[in-house]
């Protein structure tokens, strides 16, 4: 390790022993007091009470033992993914269901709580929609006692969408997102992660990072500075005084569109690589170039910039909705709270817009080859094969924290050449950032990152 990645607190990792289910229900025993659970004031009363608390460790291991075992099987040639709630039916409430709530479907009989078992309902149990109900009954042991139907509301903030659904109650929810990897909630907030046999208390959200606003930091100055320009236009033309948005507004605005653009490619299920490089280096990656060779390349106009006209249109249009004409009262400043409950029209029109581009950026990134934006969300063009010309990268650093202070050393060798290729490009430029979605939906943000290329696994 360099004395440049030490000075900066790196911490390198390596041969440390794997951890098991039973580590898992340790830690998350250790740590469930801390946790707060449900806090939202939307919840019904009767899930603000604590309900069911986390069973004795003996319990615990025996329900994420089996859960490890099931996440190992295979349904009809489909992971076998779900989540499960450790509560009786009696503290759900019968009238409850999605959107915002939840809807239990209790069986007449219980079923024997195994990995065979969960591997049979895990194609009724779809992982956004529902959930596996199961109870601990003193002599009887474990049993699932039905289902719950939640619907996928829970994966908005994650998938960037703007309204989110009220958390579920404080007991222990066991999501199992792949072989081997298991998280334990306490409602909706994350206790302990078991990922590659390794423990931890958070899910990786890179969104949540110092580093990633600060990549994109110049491209949103300039949409708020759009922003501001049209604000003038409205005032100068219509007299309209338009509300004053939250500085902050731009950023959260920008992430939930990333996050939809992401999380787009990611349902795709097919894989696909998108690079974003510096506004300034637009021309230079619109023709022939050392880095990526574009097979298909896209005119210069207003259509391949749509994505950023759309959010600073999302951003004029809040700003509108809550203008006042009263000129002795000062315009009313607007934030993410506002955004996110407004029921406008035009709104909720521009974000169907959104989704729109990004099921298109989606699309391309299925073709055999990258798709290359700018910073600006300016779409250049996709096909793109990374020159393999570039230094080859030996070894990349695995970042165990969102900062990337904490890091991993790897062999590059045990991943593909779609990874492989997005280590090579971030090594020669520096200033570049490489999104790579696995078929399997597994998100990397890759980039330079001090002496050498890290990449962060997206929870």
């Amino acid at each position: 390790m360099s004395e440049e990645m030490v000075s900066r607190g790196y911490e390198q990792r390596t041969d440390a022993e794997h951890a098991y289910p039973r580590d898992l229900a340790a830690f998350v025993t250790a740590r469930w007091a801390e946790a707060s659970g449900a806090s939202d004031p939307r919840a019904p009363v009767s899930h603000r009470a604590p309900v069911d608390p986390l069973p004795r460790i003996a319990v615990l291991e025996k329900v994420l033992s089996t859960c490890f075992q099931a996440s190992l099987l295979r349904e009809e040639d489909q992971p076998v993914l779900f989540r499960l709630a450790l509560g009786s039916p009696e503290v759900f409430p019968p009238e409850g269901g999605p959107p915002d709530g939840l809807q239990p479907l209790e069986f007449p009989e219980p079923r024997t709580f195994d990995e065979q078992e969960l591997r049979r309902l895990s194609p009724a149990t779809d992982y956004p929609r529902s959930i596996v109900g199961v109870r601990h009954d003193g002599e009887e042991g474990l049993r699932i006692w039905g289902l719950l139907h939640s619907g996928p509301r829970w994966l908005r903030d994650r998938q960037g969408g703007r309204v989110t659904s009220a958390p579920l109650p404080p007991l222990a929810v066991v999501h199992v997102t792949g072989p081997g990897r298991i998280e334990v909630r306490k409602g909706s907030e994350i206790v302990g992660k078991l990922e590659n046999g390794v423990l931890s208390d958070a899910s990786m959200d890179v969104f949540e990072s110092g580093w990633m606003p600060a990549v994109f930091a110049a491209e949103r100055a300039e949409l708020m500075n759009l922003h501001s320009q049209a604000r003038e236009r409205a005032y100068e033309r219509d007299g309209e005084r338009w509300a004053s948005l939250d500085p902050d507004l731009a950023r959260r605005i920008s992430r939930q569109m990333f996050k939809r653009l992401v999380s787009t490619v990611q349902n795709f299920g097919r894989g696909g690589t998108v690079i974003f490089v510096p506004p300034e280096r637009t021309e230079e990656f619109s023709t022939s170039n050392r880095y990526v060779a574009l097979k298909y390349r896209i005119s210069d106009g207003k259509p391949r910039r749509r994505f950023r006209t759309l959010i600073v249109e999302i951003m004029n249009r809040l700003a509108q909705a809550h203008c006042t004409s009263d000129a002795s009262q000062p315009p009313r400043k607007i934030g993410w709270r506002e955004y996110q409950e407004t029921n406008d029209e035009g709104i909720a029109t521009l974000e169907e817009a959104v989704l729109e581009v990004a099921h298109l950026v989606a699309a391309l990134a299925t073709t055999d080859g990258a798709v290359v934006m700018t910073k600006r969300y300016e779409l250049l063009g996709f096909g793109g094969e990374i020159s393999g010309k570039l230094s080859s990268v030996e070894t990349v650093h695995r970042a165990l924290d969102i900062e990337g202070n904490v890091v991993q050393e790897e062999p590059t060798e045990i991943v593909g050449t779609r990874h492989r290729s997005a280590y090579r490009l971030c090594k020669e430029l520096p200033d570049a950032l490489a999104v790579v979605v696995s078929k399997d939906g597994n998100v990397r943000f890759v980039r330079r990152h001090g002496d050498g290329v890290t990449y962060w696994d997206q929870g």
